[in-house]
C-alpha cells in the first residue's frame, strides 16, 4: 500500500510469461502478403545469396515491409519485430537479420541487380491492384520530392538542403506508385521527365496504358507536349510565367475573363519554339494583395490539350494535389521515407524502393481485405484501429491461437477470409 501511495494512480505492474503482442492486426497484413505469393516473387526476381551462409532476400525485405507498415522509421526499429515473438511465430519469421546485416544488404542490392528485381516485384503488386479497378487507361501524376538527409555523400538540392530528389509516379485511379527513380539531391526536378513518363508506361502490364498526364511546372517542356500529342494522351501541366507567357496573358481581352469570388479565369492559345502543335493556356488571375503593398495581379497558368471547359480542366488538374502531393506525403510521413537510413546513395535507393513496395502492398491490402468504410483511411489510422491491437498467443493441440478482444474477432475473421480468397485467385 505504501508503494501505491507514491504513484499517481493506484495500480501495480507485474511481469508475465504469457506470449503477448501489440501488433495483432499486423499479423493479418503479414498473412495477406504471404497469400499474395510475396515470398515466391522475391525468390524469382531477386539475386541469389552470394554464399551458403547468406540469407535470401525474403529475410530482409519481408521484415522491412512489416516494419514500415507497423510504423517503424529506421533500421533500428527492426528490433521491435525481433522482440515480438508472437508476431514472429505466427508469420513464421524464423530469420530476422541484425540492423548491420540489413544495412549491408541494402548497399549490395542498390549497387547490383537487386534494385531492378525490386522494381519487377513492384510491377507485380501494381498489376494485381489495377486489375481490381477494371481500368486500362490510367492517369499518371508525376512529381519530384526533396528528402533531407545530412549524409556526408548527399548533394545539395535546389532548395539549399542536403539530401535526395526522387521522382515518383502515381496512378491516380489505383492509388499506387507505378515507378520511382531515386535521384541525387542536385538533380533538377525538370531533368529526364519525358524518360520517366516512358519508364512508367513500360511498367504497366499488357493491355494497360497511360492516357492522361498531370505534372507541375517542372514538366512544362516541349518534348513532353509533343510526346502527349503523338501518343494521344491528354495533359494538364503547370506553366511558367516567362516573358512569352506574360505577353500572351496581356493579350487576353478583358471580356474573356470569367470572374469568381477569389479569382478570374481565362484562356488563350500558346506555343513554344519546339512544340509541333499549339496548346491551351489556362490562366488563373488572383486578386491583388494591396495590404502587402503589391498592386500586381498574381497568375497561375496551366498548359493543356483537354477538350473541356477551362474550369473543368482546372478542377481536374488540382486533383493531382490529392493524388500526387498527398500521396507523396503518405509515402514520406506514413511510411518513413522522409529520412534515409544509410550514408550510401545505393543503399538508400534500395530502402526507398522497399518503401514504395510497402506502400503499394498496404493499398492493395486496404482494397482487397478491408470493407469500403476503411478504404479512405491513411496508414496511420489503420495502425491505430487495426495493426496495433493487442493479442495473446497460446497453443491448443500444437496449433497456435491468437486471442484478441471479443469485439475484434469478426473483423479479423472477415479480413482473413478475404485474404484467403485473393490468395486462391492468384495461386499459380
Amino acid at each position: 500500500m505504501r508503494l501505491l501511495a507514491q504513484m499517481v494512480l493506484p495500480f501495480k505492474i507485474e511481469a508475465t510469461d504469457e506470449i503477448l503482442t501489440a501488433n495483432a492486426g499486423l499479423v493479418l497484413f503479414g498473412e495477406f502478403v504471404q497469400g499474395l505469393g510475396f515470398k515466391r516473387w522475391l525468390q524469382q526476381e531477386m539475386p541469389k545469396p552470394g554464399s551458403g551462409h547468406s540469407y535470401e532476400s525474403t529475410a530482409y525485405v519481408t521484415p522491412l515491409v512489416l516494419m514500415l507498415n507497423g510504423g517503424g522509421r529506421s533500421l533500428e526499429d527492426m528490433r521491435t519485430l525481433k522482440s515480438d515473438s508472437a508476431l514472429s511465430t505466427l508469420l513464421k519469421l524464423s530469420v530476422l537479420p541484425s540492423t548491420d546485416a540489413v544495412g549491408d544488404w541494402l548497399r549490395r542490392t542498390g549497387a547490383g541487380k537487386g534494385l531492378a528485381g525490386l522494381s519487377r516485384i513492384n510491377r507485380r503488386i501494381v498489376a494485381t491492384r489495377i486489375r481490381q479497378s477494371g481500368i486500362t487507361a490510367h492517369t499518371l501524376d508525376g512529381d519530384a520530392s526533396q528528402i533531407i538527409a545530412e549524409k556526408k555523400a548527399a548533394c545539395f538540392t535546389y532548395k539549399g538542403e542536403q539530401g535526395y530528389m526522387p521522382m515518383i509516379g502515381h496512378l491516380a485511379e489505383a492509388g499506387v506508385v507505378i515507378h520511382d527513380e531515386f535521384r541525387e539531391g542536385n538533380t533538377a526536378p525538370a531533368s529526364r521527365n519525358l524518360e520517366f513518363i516512358k519508364d512508367c508506361e513500360t511498367h504497366l502490364p499488357k493491355g494497360h496504358h497511360i492516357a492522361h498526364i498531370r505534372l507541375d511546372s517542372a514538366g512544362y517542356q516541349a518534348d513532353i507536349f509533343n510526346y502527349c500529342e503523338e501518343t494521344s494522351k491528354t495533359f494538364a501541366i503547370g506553366g511558367r510565367l516567362d516573358a512569352s507567357t506574360l505577353k500572351a496573358i496581356e493579350a487576353i481581352p478583358e471580356s474573356d475573363w470569367k470572374h469568381y469570388a477569389d479569382c478570374a479565369i481565362a484562356e488563350t492559345t500558346h506555343s513554344m519554339n519546339e512544340t509541333h502543335k499549339a496548346f491551351r493556356l489556362i490562366v488563373v488571375k488572383y486578386k491583388c494583395q494591396a495590404e502587402l503593398f503589391d498592386n500586381q495581379p498574381k497568375y497561375h497558368v496551366i498548359a493543356s490539350n483537354r477538350q473541356e471547359s477551362a474550369e473543368d480542366t482546372l478542377v481536374w488538374y488540382r486533383q493531382r494535389g490529392e493524388v500526387s502531393e498527398n500521396g507523396i506525403k503518405e509515402l514520406k510521413i506514413g511510411f518513413g521515407m522522409e529520412r534515409m537510413p544509410c550514408g550510401q546513395f545505393e543503399a538508400n535507393a534500395s530502402f526507398f524502393r522497399i518503401g514504395v513496395i510497402a506502400h503499394n502492398l498496404f493499398v492493395l491490402f486496404k482494397h482487397s481485405a478491408l470493407d469500403s468504410g476503411w478504404q479512405r483511411h491513411r496508414v496511420a489510422t489503420i495502425r491505430w484501429r487495426l495493426f496495433h491491437l493487442p493479442g495473446k498467443l497460446v497453443r491448443r493441440a500444437r496449433t497456435p491461437v491468437l486471442k484478441i478482444a471479443t469485439e475484434s474477432v469478426q473483423l479479423f475473421q472477415n479480413i482473413r477470409t478475404k485474404s484467403y480468397q485473393l490468395a486462391q485467385s492468384l495461386a499459380p
